[in-house]
């Protein structure tokens, strides 16, 4: 099961999607408006279909500032096919656009689509905040050059990662890691994350922040 967010000011539209989509399995969550939607909850959904002609907020100008929030494939819905239309919406970030009007058939097919080619492509790899982990070598890569994360500091950056914007306390962080029955203080998890962070200030990132009293998060 995918979490789609579906964006446009036609009620019918939505309707009509969000029953689609649903008899594939997906959780769809539908917005008349892009600002009925917060921006920090935009990580939690694995394809975004946006419309590109809204009253107030249009389709363009939103996936400009949501493509710098989430790596998740963007495809517009749109009657504006005309190739220079289509090119600039790709280049602001989209992956693909769907013509208005469109058939149901094509809608699933598209949609699944690229949703399974995301899954193969994050199996083994997870791009995230400017940096690309290899999940099967272990490793964490900024422009092509590796980190040098010791084990439990890799360990520490894919968990959050892959659990981005929830906020985790030292001790569930440790057991994640390390495991319940390991030996162990999870104290050090602060000592770990304040290596991290030190090794990725050379490269001017901080994704992991500090929510205090409570823990850390990846944002």
């Amino acid at each position: 099961m995918s979490k789609i967010l579906v964006i446009d000011d036609e009620p019918d539209i939505l309707v009509l999607i969000k029953k689609a989509l649903e008899k594939d399995g997906h959780l769809v969550t539908t917005a008349s408006s892009p600002d009925k939607v917060e921006l920090s909850s935009l990580n939690q959904f694995n394809l975004l279909l946006l419309d590109v002609m809204m009253p107030n907020i249009d389709g363009f100008t939103y996936c400009q500032t949501v493509r710098k929030l989430v790596d998740c494939p963007i495809l517009f819905l749109t009657a504006k096919t005309m190739e220079t239309d289509v090119i600039y919406g790709l280049g602001l970030g989209a992956d693909d656009y769907i013509k208005k009007p469109f058939g149901i058939g094509e809608l699933r097919a598209r949609v699944n689509a690229h949703l399974r080619r995301e899954n193969r492509e994050k199996r083994n790899v997870l791009a995230i905040s400017g940096l690309e982990f290899n999940l099967l070598a272990k490793e964490v890569l900024v422009n092509e050059q590796k980190l040098p994360f010791t084990k439990i500091e890799y360990d520490i950056c894919e968990f959050l990662a892959k659990n981005r914007g929830q906020v985790f306390t030292k001790e569930q962080i440790y057991d994640a890691v390390r495991g319940y029955d390991a030996e162990g203080d999870s104290f050090t998890i602060a000592v770990h994350i304040k290596n991290i962070r030190s090794k990725l200030a050379a490269f001017k990132l901080a994704p992991i922040s500090t929510v205090w009293g409570i823990g850390y998060k990846w944002d």
